[in-house]
C-alpha cells in the first residue's frame, strides 16, 4: 500500500492537546489496519515564531507542500499580541492557505441528536441540523491589496483593507458548492452584500451564470449575508449548502458552530484544485475552535472537532470512506452514551478530560473497524 503522508502542525494553545487524540487513532489504524500513515510534525503560529522568528518556516512550508494532507491544530494567544503584524501567529495559517492554494473551505455544522439540548437555541430549531458552509479562502479582503495603515496628519490615521474578487475565483468556489450539493439535498444558497458592495454584485452575477451554465439541476437561492446570519439563528434547517466569500464565510461559520452546541464540535477541510495529472488536491484539515488560550494545558479541551477534521481527511484526501464513516459514527456513539467534555456538559452527563474523550472515541473506532 502506498504511504499516506500527513504533515502535522499542532500549533499553539489547545492545538497540541487535541491533535494528540487524533494521533492515537492514526497509530491504531496503522497497527491494526495497515493504513500506511506516515506522520511528520512541524511548528506553526506562536510556537514557530518562538523557534524561528516566523509564523511558519520555509522548511516546514516545503514539508506541507510535499505532504498528501496537512492536519492543523490552532494558532495564537496573548503571548504573541505584540509581535510584528506580518509575523503574528495567524500569518502562518494564511501562508499555508495561500501557498497551498487552498481556495475551498468546507465547514459542516451538524447537531448530533445527543447534543440538541446543548445549543443556545431551542431543541426543535437545531435537532437534526446538517448544513455545509463552503467558504472562498484565498481571495477577498483578507488577501486584497492595498492593505495599509497611513498617517494622514493632524493625529489621524487611515486604515485600508481591499475586497477583491475575480470571475474565476467565484466560478470555482461556486462550482465546488454545486458539486457538493448534488451529493446532499441539491440546494445552494449564495450569500453576499450586493446591496452595498461591488464585489457582491459580481459574486451574485457569476454564481448565477455558473449555475445556469452547468448546474441548473441544483436549486439556487440568493441571500444578503447579514440576513443569512439572522436566518441561521432563526431557522437554520432551511439551508443545505451555503456558499460565500472569505470574510462572510469566516463569520457565518462561527455562527453555525454555536448552533451545534460548541465551537469544539466543528471541523473543516480546506481544498485546492485537482492536480492536472494525478487528480489529487492539496488539502489542510483543522478544527474551527481556535487556540483557546484560557483553557490550554488544563486537559479539558474538546477534541471532537479535531477528530472530525481527521475524518474529513480520510474522506477527501485518502478516499477511505468506510474509515471516515466509522470515525464519525464513533463520535456519535460516544455522545449517545452521555460522555462529555466541559464545553458540552449538561446535568446528568459524564464529564471527561480531553484524553478521556479521545480514548472513548478510539474505543468506538476499534469496535467498528476492529
Amino acid at each position: 500500500m502506498p504511504a499516506r503522508k500527513i504533515f502535522l502542525l499542532p500549533g499553539d494553545g489547545i492545538g497540541p492537546e487535541t491533535t494528540a487524540e487524533v494521533t492515537k487513532i492514526m497509530d491504531w489504524m496503522n497497527a491494526s489496519l495497515s493504513s500506511g500513515f506516515e506522520v511528520e510534525s512541524g511548528l506553526v503560529g506562536g510556537a514557530a515564531y518562538d523557534e524561528h522568528g516566523e509564523a511558519v518556516s520555509d522548511a516546514d512550508m516545503e514539508k506541507a507542500l510535499a505532504a498528501d494532507a496537512v492536519l492543523f491544530g490552532a494558532v495564537g494567544g496573548p503571548k504573541w499580541d505584540d509581535v510584528p503584524y506580518e509575523k503574528r501567529p495567524e500569518a502562518g495559517l494564511l501562508r499555508l492557505r495561500k501557498d497551498l492554494a487552498l481556495f475551498a473551505n468546507l465547514r459542516p455544522a451538524i447537531c448530533y441528536p445527543a447534543l440538541a439540548d446543548s445549543s443556545s437555541l431551542r431543541k426543535d430549531v437545531v435537532e437534526g441540523l446538517d448544513i455545509l458552509i463552503v467558504r472562498e479562502l484565498t481571495g477577498g479582503v483578507y488577501f486584497g491589496e492595498p492593505k495599509t495603515i497611513t498617517d494622514i496628519g493632524n493625529g489621524q490615521k487611515r486604515a485600508i483593507d481591499t475586497q477583491v474578487y475575480d470571475t474565476y475565483e467565484i466560478e470555482r468556489i461556486s462550482g465546488v458548492a454545486f458539486e457538493l450539493a448534488r451529493t446532499r439535498s441539491n440546494r445552494v444558497c449564495s450569500m453576499e452584500k450586493r446591496n452595498v458592495m461591488k464585489s457582491g454584485v459580481l459574486w451574485n452575477e457569476v454564481v448565477s451564470q455558473t449555475h445556469k451554465a452547468n448546474y441548473s439541476d441544483v436549486e439556487l437561492t440568493h441571500m444578503l449575508a447579514d440576513a443569512g446570519g439572522m436566518q441561521l439563528v432563526r431557522w437554520p434547517k432551511q439551508f443545505d449548502v451555503i456558499v460565500t466569500d472569505n470574510l462572510f464565510g469566516d463569520m457565518l461559520s462561527d455562527v453555525a458552530a454555536m448552533l451545534t452546541g460548541s465551537l469544539g464540535m466543528l471541523p473543516s477541510a480546506s481544498l485546492g484544485a485537482p492536480d492536472g495529472v494525478t487528480g489529487k488536491r492539496k488539502a489542510m484539515y483543522e478544527p474551527v475552535h481556535g487556540s483557546a488560550p484560557d483553557i490550554a494545558g488544563q486537559g479539558i479541551a474538546n477534541p471532537i472537532a479535531m477528530i472530525a477534521s481527521f475524518a474529513m481527511m480520510l474522506r477527501y484526501s485518502f478516499e477511505m470512506i468506510d474509515e471516515a464513516n466509522a470515525v464519525e459514527k464513533a463520535i456519535a456513539n460516544v455522545l449517545d452514551k452521555g460522555i462529555r467534555t466541559g464545553d458540552i456538559w449538561t446535568e446528568g452527563a459524564q464529564k471527561v478530560s480531553t484524553a478521556e474523550m479521545g480514548d472513548a472515541v478510539l474505543a468506538e473506532v476499534q469496535a467498528l473497524l476492529g
